[in-house]
């Protein structure tokens, strides 16, 4: 599409950075149409049917940037035609197949202030009343994970919640610099100054591990543990090699392979950086046994880090908070804030039960982070960074602790309801019992069903190939229809042999996700199954079954 040509002036820059656009244009009427129903905004706009990458691809090659300036209106007409309509509808109560849900109207206006206000939370030169903000919202969040334990009262939080040298935790972007966060914490305060030795900040690791008396440094998490862990081992100089993996029981990390890994470890010198628990896990939504893991940590002095990403918001529900039993026992626990506090994307948080923690990694400079000052940066691996903390503070007060435990209750129920459905279902299979609110589980028709029962480890094995196709075929079709969206993931399921099989992942955070709709999508994937299954992908699944009878 050829846009319109504005001139290059002092005028048009003037105008763009200080004129809006006027009533009638592109641009206001977009944004009369968000700012009035932003529901019927996206329905409208988002073409529903899947767009193939590669075809996406060819409205994006032009590689030259254009000498001259288009008009503003131009430009909001080709993101549009081009961006808008083939974006994702995550607000969708029928797209229950990721972490990304919707959000209260009342964000996208108070986003606008914060774009328009522009804050660097780096400096409180350059951020003000953001700064102070920001301490408050991880004082509200430490004081939820930690607020029940001896100590963790009033006075704990008036004299450490605005401390100008000290911090109770950070924000970042997301998770996987949230846990990166945590674990460079953990590692500076095990390879610290001693005699002769500066810190891993100053002397750097093969240093420090020579200073301390290690081999090699290692972390300690579990099978279904985030991808974003092998990125934080790299980062820090472990080598992913050494993100020792630990067996599970059940989704769950399995403690006796804990002690049994931790022992190998020690015996090969390795220095355990920290022990990772998942409240949450991204696949199925299980929550590790955080007590006993706990146990284990104070057992060995072991940092104990908590994934909570996900799950940790479950602590504002009175009734489930007990699934969550041992996370204030954590040295260091993430929550992404764009998950299930409900804000844009772009707003994850690392709390440290220790407020002087995060002295191990704080970094200072004159012309910007200064000794004394109540820049936030100092203790942040993120240098600028936009002001979030002002969404997260509003979910926080507008929906309120109960607003979000009637949240959490809700996905929660919703999740088990959508279980009974599955298992009620002659042709469905529930693969993993919720614990949260996500689930997975595949289609099985009956007369495969049957087949499995019966068969060997050897023929299952054929089977479940067969269904996992399936499976994929399914998913891939319902996406690219547009009409609903699940994901799909593959592990271990113990109930087969513990084979490797391909399931649906669903993940129940929407509340306006209904039961009704829950039942339109396993009709909408039953369809598209009986429909492969008069193809090729039938055969091959007829052929397993026959090859599985005596």
């Amino acid at each position: 599409m050829t846009q319109k040509r504005a001139e290059a002036s002092l005028e048009h820059l003037r105008r763009v950075f200080t004129v809006p656009e006027g009533d009638d244009s592109t641009l206001a009427r977009i944004d009369r149409e968000i700012s009035r129903n932003l529901a019927g905004f996206l329905k409208d706009h988002i073409v529903s049917e899947e767009r193939e990458p590669a075809k996406l691809e060819r409205d994006f090659m032009e590689s030259s940037m254009p000498e001259d300036p288009c008009f503003v209106s131009e430009e909001a007409r080709f993101l549009l035609e081009k961006v808008v309509a083939q974006s994702v509808h995550t607000a969708s109560p029928a797209f229950i197949g990721h972490m990304t849900s919707a959000i209260p109207y009342f964000m996208l206006p108070l986003a606008k202030i914060m774009i328009a206000l522009n804050q660097n939370t780096v400096k409180i030169e350059t951020s003000k009343a953001f700064t102070p903000l920001e301490s408050q919202v991880l004082g509200i969040l430490h004081r939820l994970v930690y607020g029940r334990s001896p100590g963790f009262n009033d006075g704990f939080y008036r004299k450490w919640i605005q401390n100008r040298d000290h911090a109770l935790g950070v924000f970042c972007s997301g998770g996987t610099v949230a846990n990166l966060t945590g674990l460079w914490v953990a590692r500076n305060r095990m390879l610290a100054p001693r005699e002769g030795f500066a810190g891993v900040s100053e002397d750097g690791v093969i240093a420090g591990m020579r200073a301390w008396g290690f081999d090699h440094l290692v972390v300690l998490v579990s099978k279904r543990g985030h991808y974003s862990l092998k990125k934080s081992c790299d980062v820090l100089g472990l080598g992913k090699r050494n993100l020792v993996v630990v067996d599970t029981i059940n989704h769950r990390i399995d403690i006796a392979d804990l002690r049994r890994k931790i022992a190998e470890q020690k015996a090969r010198r390795a220095g355990i950086i920290a022990m990772v628990g998942v409240a949450g896990t991204t696949e199925t939504g299980h929550v590790d046994p955080l007590d006993e893991m706990a146990d284990v940590a104070t057992e060995h002095g072991i940092h104990f880090h908590v994934d909570g990403a996900w799950g940790a918001p479950t602590l504002f529900s009175e009734r489930y908070r007990p699934l969550l039993k041992g996370i204030e026992r954590a040295d260091s626990v993430i929550v992404d804030a764009h998950k299930q506090l409900y804000v844009p994307v772009g707003a994850g948080m690392t709390l440290f039960k220790d407020p002087l923690a995060l002295d191990s990694v704080e970094q200072t400079a004159q012309y910007i982070i200064r000794k004394g000052s109540r820049d936030l940066g100092k203790h942040t691996l993120e240098g600028t960074r936009p002001g979030m903390a002002m969404l997260v503070h509003s979910g926080l007060h507008v929906l309120g602790r109960k607003g979000y435990e009637m949240l959490i209750d809700l996905g929660i129920g919703k999740a088990g309801q959508f279980a009974k459905i599955i298992q009620a279902s002659d042709d469905f299979e529930l693969t993993t019992e919720p614990e949260l609110n996500l689930l997975t589980y595949r289609y099985v028709p009956d007369w495969a069903r049957d087949c499995l029962k019966s068969a060997s480890p050897h023929a299952a094995a054929r089977i479940n190939d067969a269904l996992s196709d399936l499976t994929e075929q399914v998913q891939k079709t319902e996406r690219a229809r547009g009409k609903t969206f699940v994901s799909r993931t593959r592990f271990e399921l113990p109930q087969h042999h513990s084979q490797p099989c391909t399931v649906f992942r669903v993940v129940l955070a929407n509340p306006l996700t209904t039961r009704q709709i829950l039942g339109e999508i396993l009709d909408e994937q039953r369809q598209i199954a009986k429909d492969l299954l008069d193809g090729a992908t039938g055969r091959k699944l007829r052929a397993a079954c026959a090859a599985a009878k005596p």
